[in-house]
């Protein structure tokens, strides 16, 4: 039998084409869920919505892309489906249009239930893709993948405010070209996951797993301090992207189209963290960027509703850029606890995030109906702190890649 040569370079060299590809697949993705929060003010108004319906509606989104994420997850860590991406995008296509046509409060709910589906179907598969391509700078992948997320979810309030704010709730259906374009760019990616599926089953690709010697319970453990540090964070940001425009026009007079333009700012610098935050946890340890990414956020969250609109502007950048570093590395670290099973990883994170996030809209929604918005940001300043549990997790660093 003719022997079959292995490919190690492959697995050792970064492909960055198809790290910025996906990145930017991401970016598309994650700029149509953005249209959701961003164009809150408007569907207030249009359908008489209360603080609380509003978070039903993030709260239906977020849970329909978090319950089934793990089950994805789970089931392309055993059989990867390339072209699965392809129809996620789609999901959140025809979710989109049906939100520029929406007619009543059930109908933007199914509408958002969709999105929530394509979401729960992209997440999982494209950050394996983002792993695949790594080259084994898994942070410096994952922060690449994250940064046309975090892209994404800045550029859609601006272009919500520039397209949708100043004529009105049909003018969404624009998005939908967006989408289109994300699903000629998921095929394209298709192709090339399909290739490196064929040389791996064909054992020309070698692949990467290292164990670790910690027993079930201590990754059981450990697995509960990262997903307690999702739940800080993402309940915090979910404060900011849901509520954060109410929070500017209610304290400080502001219009719809210039709190979105802070809320533009604020999500910028959560890009700019994102980018920064995996390749120092390659270089650094991804343990320390956890715990100085979200444990240093406080000093900033306790002070941000208690300043004037300037130093809102100033902090919220500051809370952006530090906050934002640790999901890159909080999924590299949990991917290295579970080896080998990066979409169940992915899907469990991610679907928590959402989840976390959904919740947490709801919960801060009908807060802010029974107190005030300031208030809201008052209790949720306190988040951070619970960063300081990041010193239980135990030490397990790989080298770092030169």
């Amino acid at each position: 039998m003719e022997n079959v040569k292995t490919h190690p370079d492959i697995i050792k060299k970064t492909t960055y084409s198809i790290l910025f590809i996906i990145s930017f697949s991401h970016l598309i993705n994650d700029l149509l869920q953005a249209v959701i929060p961003s164009v809150y003010p408007l569907l207030k108004d249009n359908f008489k919505l209360s603080f609380s319906q509003i978070g039903l509606i993030t709260f239906t989104y977020q849970v329909t892309a978090s319950v089934l994420q793990p089950f994805v997850g789970m089931y392309t860590d055993k059989k990867s489906k390339p072209y699965s991406l392809l129809i996620g995008m789609s999901f959140t296509l025809i979710g989109i249009y049906l939100i520029s046509i929406a007619s009543s409060f059930t109908f933007l709910l199914i509408s958002v239930s969709l999105i929530g589906v394509g979401s729960s179907i992209f997440h999982p598969e494209s950050s394996r893709v983002a792993h695949l391509a790594s080259g084994g700078k898994k942070g410096l992948a994952q922060s690449i993948f994250q940064l046309g997320g975090n892209a994404g979810s800045a550029i859609g309030p601006l272009l919500v405010a520039l397209i949708v704010i100043p004529h009105g709730q049909s003018y969404i259906v624009w998005f939908c070209l967006i989408a289109l374009i994300g699903i000629f760019v998921l095929y394209k990616i298709a192709l090339w996951y399909s290739d490196h599926l064929s040389l791996k089953n064909a054992g020309k690709i070698q692949n990467e797993i290292i164990p670790h010697h910690l027993s079930k319970t201590r990754v059981t453990f450990s697995l509960i301090i990262l997903l307690a540090l999702i739940f800080s964070k993402y309940f915090y940001l979910t404060s900011i992207t849901s509520y954060y425009t109410f929070f500017l026009i209610d304290k400080f007079h502001i219009s719809i189209q210039d709190s979105q333009l802070y809320l533009f700012t604020f999500l910028g610098a959560v890009a700019t963290g994102t980018l920064i935050g995996g390749p120092l946890g390659d270089r650094f340890g991804r343990k320390y960027v956890i715990w100085i990414s979200i444990l240093g956020a406080a000093p900033f969250t306790l002070l941000l509703p208690y300043v004037s609109l300037f130093w809102v502007g100033i902090l919220s950048v500051i809370i952006g850029l530090i906050i934002s570093s640790a999901f890159s590395a909080i999924l590299v670290y949990a991917t290295e606890l579970l080896p080998g099973k990066v979409g169940l990883v992915a899907g469990l994170f991610f679907g928590f995030a959402f989840g976390m996030a959904g919740l947490g809209s709801a919960v801060l929604g009908n807060l802010a109906d029974t107190t005030s918005i300031t208030y809201v940001f008052n209790v949720c300043a306190y988040l951070p702190l619970l960063g300081i549990i990041t010193g239980f997790l135990p030490n397990i660093e790989s080298k770092k890649v030169n």
